[in-house]
């Protein structure tokens, strides 16, 4: 008897979510077990029906950098995580990556594609369109490759705090976003992006990023002030 896959729909476009449920409930070896928008309360819901995979829109990231999978997943080690509906760009592929995601859906991808990837994700693979398959190389290729951001900001004199502002900064989270993961204030975190940015001896948050990836793969990049 075939296993049935109990997914959960997580997305704040309602029609995207009545559009999905209708899809999903054509296949009998699926069951849609909640779906909802976002709330405070999400993480909740989710886990109160133990999903074997939750399916995300783009909001997702945002709510992912606030430990929305983090959190899941510790409550639900099995858990596969699928993005619906994205964007092609690099940077947003590798942060769903980074954050765990293991399926990762284009908006115009058809109905069969979306199907197929939750076969594919249930049945334990991960699943990205070959378009962004490159990224993904290149991603692992530079972090064989790169000096650690502690060992990085301790030869510049960052302190702890400092040297995880440029993980996070790296990720391209705003103040916001880096407030909210780290329980700070965001007046708290641009102080310390300040004295970062001093340290490093650049103008821009981007320029911190530019100068520890030159720093770590031996590059010549010409930075702002130089």
């Amino acid at each position: 008897m075939r296993k049935v896959t109990k997914v959960f729909l997580l997305a704040e476009n309602r029609l995207l979510r009545e559009a999905l449920m209708r899809l999903l409930s054509k296949k009998s070896e699926v069951r849609v077990v909640g779906a909802s928008a976002y709330s405070l309360v999400a993480h909740e819901e989710i886990t109160a029906v133990h999903p074997d995979i939750l399916l995300l829109d783009s909001n997702g990231l945002t709510f992912s950098r606030a430990t929305l999978i983090s959190t899941l997943h510790k409550a639900m080690r099995n858990l596969r995580v699928v993005m619906v509906d994205m964007d092609r760009d690099e940077n947003t592929f590798l942060s769903a990556v980074r954050a765990g995601v293991v399926g990762y859906v284009l908006k115009d991808a058809s109905a069969l594609e979306v199907a197929a990837t939750i076969r594919a994700v249930a049945a334990g693979e991960a699943v990205c369109p070959p378009s962004l398959s490159m990224a993904m190389f290149r991603f692992v290729a530079r972090q064989s490759l790169a000096m650690p951001v502690a060992d990085w900001g301790t030869n510049l004199g960052l302190s702890r705090r400092e040297q995880q502002m440029v993980e996070l900064l790296r990720e391209r989270l705003t103040n916001k976003e880096i407030a909210a993961r780290l329980s700070l204030s965001e007046q708290t975190v641009k102080n310390h992006v300040h004295h970062v940015l001093r340290k490093v001896g650049v103008h821009r948050r981007l320029g911190i990023v530019e100068r520890w990836e030159n720093d770590r793969l031996g590059g010549d990049v010409i930075f702002e002030n130089q």
